[in-house]
C-alpha cells in the first residue's frame, strides 16, 4: 500500500484528505461523488473517524485505488494487452520441430517460472502486530458503513483465502463482508462462488471451515480475487504471470491457508456450516440493494497486520463505478481464455451500465446459420459468464463494441424478431428482477447477418406520438424516441403504472405503423432524456421470459422495464436503488468538502 501510494502521488493520481470524517456514509459518498468525474483520483482519508462511537482511527483509508484506466495500468506495472497476448501465445503453443524451436520455447517455458507462488517460512510483514483472544475487536479497523439501509459496516475489498477440505485446492475470491459484533463477520459468497463449494464439503463433512481474509498489500493481489479463474485454480497464479514475481506467501497463524506476507491486514477465523446467519441488506454494485438472506458466519480467532497499515476499502452502487475499471483487465485478459471454447469470437465487451451480468456485447466470424445462438449456449454455459442477462453478437464488420453511437445503429438496422432467442438459465445471486432467486430468462440477439424485409416506420415527433398514445393510455407520462434514423426506432414510455404493464399492450399495439421496439419504465426516478441511466435501468429489471412481448405478426417488440410488485405478480421484494443521503450531502457541500458538479451529480442520480 505505501508503495502503492507514492506511486500514485508521483503521477498525480491521489487526492489527500485530511479533514475528519465519518467512516459512517461520509467517506463512501465522497468516494462515489468522486469515481463519477471524468478525471477521477485515488483517494486517501488520513483522519476516519466514528462519530457514534466517539472515536478517532489512526489507520488510514485508501479508496478508488482503480479509479481510472491509467491507475490500473500503473498497479499492474505493464500493458494490460501484452498480458493477453501471451496468454494466447501459451495456449497455441505446439511441440517444436527444430533445435531453433526447441530453444525459442525454453525462453517461454523460463518465463513461467514465477508463476507458481512461494510459501515463506516465518512470519510475514502482515502479522508485525498480533491480536487475539479478548483482544480481537473489528471495530478497532475502520470498516465503512456505505449506505443508509445496509446491515451495518462491511469489509468491501477483502482478499477470502479458503481451502477445500482436503488442502489440496485453493481459492481466493473477493466476497463482501458484513460486521456482526466485534468478532464475528458474514461470509456473503454466493452458492456458484468456489467458497461456497469448499463450505459444502465441510458442512457435509461436520467440521469448521478455515478462512484467512487479506486486506491491503498490492493491489494486483485484489485484483486476482476477483478473476474467474475456473474451478480450483488458485488465482495467485494470474499474479505470478502478471507480475513475473512469485506471489510471496505465509502461514496464516491460527490455520493452514497462506496469505500475502505484504498485506496490511489479515483476519483469521472459522466458520460453523450449522450456525447460518442473516447477512444484508447492502446497496450492491448493480445500483440496487441486495435483500436480507442467510449466509455463513466466521468467528474471529486473530487479527495481524502491519506496524503502520493502510485500510484498502471500495464503493460499489450506481456505475460507474471502480470496478469499472477492475473489469477491463479481467475483459482482455481472459478473452483468449474465452476463445478456447468460441474459436470464432472476435472480441467481447460488458457496457459499464450493464453492471457486468446484465448485458454483454460480443463480436464473431459468422460461418453458418445459427452460429450466433450456438455462441450465446457457450457464453450462458462458461463460468461466471453464465450470469449475464443479455447478449447481443454482431459480425466482423460491426463498428467497434465501445462505439456505442455506431454499435447501436448497425444492431438496430440488423434486428428483425426472427433472430431474437430468449431462452432461460442462471442468474446472479444480486439479480432482483428474476419470478425465481437463481434462475431467469435469458435474452440473445443476432446481429450478424443483414435483415432486408423489416417493415418500415411512418415517424411522428414525439410529441405527436405522445398525444396520440396518452389518448389510449392516460396512465402515460412522458416519451423519447432514440434512434429514430435506424429501421428499428426505440420508443420509451414513462408511466404511473396502476395495473401489469401487459395490460397496456393493447392501448398501443394499435399505433404500431409508428412503433417498432416499445419499452416502458417507471415515472418515478427515470429521465428519459438520461440514456445512460435509462440503460442501467432497463437491463437490470427485465427478465427476458416475463416482460418481453413479441408481435411477430406486427414486427413490433414491447418491453416492460417497469419495478416489480404485487401488482405484477411478483412474489419477491423489490429493493430500492441505492442512493446517497441527501442530508449528508448536504453537510459535506457546506463545510467544502463535497466538491461534485451538479450537473454531474445530477446525471448520475446520486
Amino acid at each position: 500500500m505505501q508503495h502503492t501510494i507514492a506511486l500514485l502521488k508521483q503521477h498525480d493520481m491521489l487526492k489527500v484528505i485530511d479533514a475528519p470524517l465519518d467512516i459512517y456514509l461520509e467517506i463512501p459518498h465522497i468516494a462515489y461523488a468522486e469515481i463519477k468525474k471524468p478525471r477521477a483520483k485515488a483517494l486517501l482519508f488520513t483522519a476516519p473517524v466514528d462519530k457514534k462511537k466517539n472515536k478517532t482511527f489512526a489507520i488510514p483509508v485508501l479508496m478508488n485505488v482503480f479509479a481510472s484506466y491509467e491507475q490500473t495500468k500503473l498497479i499492474f506495472g505493464r500493458d494490460i494487452e501484452g498480458v493477453a497476448d501471451e496468454i494466447e501465445q501459451l495456449l497455441h503453443m505446439k511441440p517444436p520441430q527444430s533445435f531453433r524451436d526447441k530453444i525459442a520455447m525454453l525462453g517461454d517455458l523460463f518465463a513461467l517460472k514465477n508463476v507458481f507462488p512461494k510459501r515463506l517460512e516465518g512470519k510475514g510483514e502482515c502479522q508485525q502486530v498480533v491480536h487475539s483472544g479478548s483482544d480481537i475487536d473489528l471495530y478497532e479497523l475502520p470498516i465503512l458503513t456505505t449506505w443508509e439501509q445496509d446491515g451495518g459496516p462491511f469489509i468491501t475489498m477483502g482478499q477470502v483465502y479458503t481451502q477445500s477440505l482436503d488442502g489440496k485446492l485453493v481459492n481466493v475470491g473477493m466476497y463482501r463482508l458484513q460486521v456482526y459484533d466485534h468478532n464475528h463477520l458474514g461470509m456473503h459468497w454466493q452458492i456458484h462462488k468456489d467458497a461456497s463449494h469448499f463450505f459444502d464439503q465441510y458442512k457435509e463433512a461436520g467440521v469448521k471451515m478455515p478462512v484467512s481474509i487479506a486486506i491491503g498489500g498490492d493491489p494486483l493481489y485484489t485484483w486476482c480475487a476477483t478473476a474467474p479463474l475456473p474451478y480450483g485454480v488458485n488465482e495467485l497464479l494470474l499474479y505470478g504471470f502478471v507480475k513475473k514475481e512469485k506471489a510471496r506467501l505465509v502461514k496464516s497463524l491460527t490455520n493452514d491457508i497462506y496469505v500475502p506476507q505484504g498485506a496490511d491486514f489479515v483476519i483469521e477465523g472459522t466458520v460453523d456450516p450449522d450456525a447460518m446467519r442473516i447477512e444484508g441488506p447492502f446497496g450492491d454494485h448493480t445500483g440496487y440493494y441486495t435483500l436480507e438472506e442467510p449466509y455463513p458466519c466466521m468467528e474471529v480467532t486473530s487479527i495481524s497486520h502491519k506496524h503502520d497499515p493502510i485500510f484498502l476499502a471500495t464503493v460499489v452502487g450506481k456505475p460507474p463505478l471502480e470496478d469499472k475499471y477492475m473489469g477491463w483487465p479481467t475483459e482482455r485478459i481472459f478473452l483468449p481464455l474465452l476463445k478456447t471454447t468460441a474459436p470464432d469470437l472476435i472480441d467481447y465487451h460488458m457496457p459499464e451500465n450493464g453492471v457486468f451480468h446484465n448485458l454483454i456485447l460480443a463480436s464473431m466470424k459468422p460461418h453458418y446459420k445459427g452460429h450466433a445462438k450456438q455462441f450465446m449456449h457457450v457464453f450462458w454455459g462458461a463460468g461466471q459468464m453464465s450470469f449475464v442477462k443479455h447478449a447481443i453478437f454482431v459480425d466482423e464488420s460491426a463498428p467497434p463494441l465501445n462505439d456505442y453511437e455506431a454499435l447501436s445503429c448497425y444492431v438496430l438496422n440488423r434486428f428483425s424478431i426472427s433472430r431474437l432467442f430468449i431462452s432461460e438459465g442462471i442468474t446472479d445471486a444480486l439479480d432482483h428482477s428474476s419470478p425465481e432467486e437463481l434462475v431467469g430468462g435469458k435474452l440473445g440477439i443476432d446481429a450478424t447477418a443483414p435483415n432486408d424485409t423489416i417493415r418500415e416506420v411512418s415517424l411522428l415527433a414525439d410529441d405527436v406520438l405522445f398525444e396520440k398514445i396518452h389518448v389510449n393510455l392516460p396512465e402515460a407520462v412522458a416519451l423519447r424516441q432514440y434512434m429514430r434514423n435506424t429501421k428499428n426506432p426505440v420508443t420509451i414510455i414513462s408511466l404511473q403504472k396502476q395495473q401489469p404493464v401487459k395490460q397496456y399492450y393493447d392501448n398501443v399495439v394499435a399505433l404500431q405503423k409508428h412503433l417498432k421496439i416499445v419499452i416502458f419504465v417507471d415515472d418515478a426516478k427515470n429521465d428519459l432524456d438520461n440514456i445512460y441511466m435509462l440503460i442501467w435501468r432497463i437491463v437490470n429489471n427485465i427478465d427476458a421470459q416475463r416482460d418481453i412481448m413479441i408481435y411477430k405478426d406486427k414486427d413490433l417488440v414491447m418491453v416492460d422495464a417497469t419495478n416489480k410488485s404485487s401488482v405484477d405478480g411478483f412474489k419477491r421484494r423489490w429493493p430500492d436503488d441505492v442512493e446517497c443521503t441527501q442530508s449528508v450531502i448536504a453537510d459535506l457541500k457546506k463545510r467544502g468538502i463535497w466538491d461534485l458538479d451538479d450537473t454531474l451529480e445530477e446525471q448520475m442520480q446520486l
